[in-house]
């Protein structure tokens, strides 16, 4: 924080081009340079400034409509992010390999303190509608790969997230901290998280955790399906499959026990006695 002339403690030329760069969203891609000086709380003047230097940057970048959206130099940078960049590239011949056993979107995310970040999304024309992206977040207690995150994080973490409150995006998202506590306790015995409807009521995503060399858990990949007429326990075993085979590629240890074969068709449940006590929650 730098003093302001009044004498009162102001926010840094940091905090205010962070604003700024924290006005853009989903809902938000393009912004005058007004709305921009709106959403991050700054004088106009103060905002064209910055906005210029950004933009001279490539942080930001100036459409014909006058209307100011996110450069490539910004994405460029973001794409180095050490997280994203080794495990999307390990984690990509598995997810494609998903991809085409199931025809249906496949995710990839990591947990950032009490959200999913997406970091990979793979979207088949005729699956479900899903409303993840590419950088996109979600809170932990309503999305499969967030349930997963929050089952092997820290003690400290879920009981933050269990302190609430719990976001709801529908009806049947769980919200209840004494059922979540009771969800995770069945994802860290089964290895597996089905979610019926709490992001969207049409999809259902099954998702499983990845492990790193030191066998903590580093991210979860998904699959969404539709709700309706969906079997979970019959894509499980090509979820797990493919997790596997991501963990045995960053080097885990219980991933090279036994060998993850190539995924095919999906199986049906009696190829996995296990599968009999998969819930649905």
């Amino acid at each position: 924080m730098s003093p302001s002339r009044g004498g009162q403690s102001g926010p840094s030329v940091t905090g205010r081009v962070l604003g700024i760069l924290s006005a853009f969203g989903p809902s938000a891609e393009a912004l005058t340079l007004s709305g921009i000086a709106r959403a991050a709380g700054l004088p106009l003047s103060t905002a064209h400034r910055l906005v210029g230097e950004l933009a001279t940057w490539g942080a930001l970048e100036r459409g014909e409509d006058g209307r100011y959206r996110i450069g490539l130099r910004l994405w460029e940078v973001g794409a180095l992010a050490p997280r994203s960049l080794g495990l999307r590239e390990r984690a990509m011949p598995y997810l494609e390999d998903l991809y085409e056993a199931t025809r249906q979107n496949v995710q990839l995310a990591v947990r950032d303190g009490h959200e999913v970040v997406y970091v990979e999304r793979l979207a088949h024309p005729e699956a479900v509608r899903v409303f993840s992206r590419v950088g996109g977040r979600m809170p932990l207690n309503a999305t499969g790969v967030g349930q997963v995150l929050l089952a092997f994080a820290p003690a400290a973490v879920q009981e933050d997230v269990l302190a609430g409150p719990l976001t709801a995006l529908t009806p049947r998202t769980i919200t209840d901290p004494h059922e979540l506590r009771r969800v995770l306790a069945a994802v860290r015995r089964e290895g597996v998280a089905v979610c019926d409807g709490m992001v969207d009521l049409l999809s259902l995503s099954v998702a499983a955790p990845v492990r790193g060399e030191d066998e903590r858990v580093v991210a979860s990949l998904s699959v969404v399906v539709p709700s309706t007429g969906a079997e979970p326990r019959t894509i499980v075993p090509a979820v797990r499959a493919a997790a596997r085979g991501i963990s045995r590629a960053l080097g885990a240890p219980s991933a090279r026990r036994r060998p993850a074969g190539v995924i095919t068709p999906l199986p049906t449940a009696t190829d996995d006695p296990a599968l009999g006590a998969e819930r649905g929650a």
